[in-house]
């Protein structure tokens, strides 16, 4: 499976994918989908694109296999 890393501009981003898993568990990934989801109907495709992010992040982190190289 390739999934690629996700982009983050922050670690901001890192913080809300952390919180979202401590709240919602193995559902974090459709909260923050959600939020995106939210921020798409408002037009503000910043806050969209950086939800969306997060989903990914929280879908990676989420994978048991090794995603990428092992340092």
């Amino acid at each position: 499976m390739h999934l690629p890393a996700p982009f983050l501009t922050d670690r901001a981003a890192v913080e809300d994918a952390h919180a979202l898993i401590r709240m919602h568990g193995e559902e974090a990934g459709f909260a923050a989908a959600a939020r995106a989801e939210q921020y798409r109907v408002l037009g503000n495709h910043v806050h969209f694109a950086r939800w969306r992010q997060i989903e990914r992040l929280i879908t990676y982190l989420a994978a048991e296999d090794v995603l990428d190289t092992v340092h």
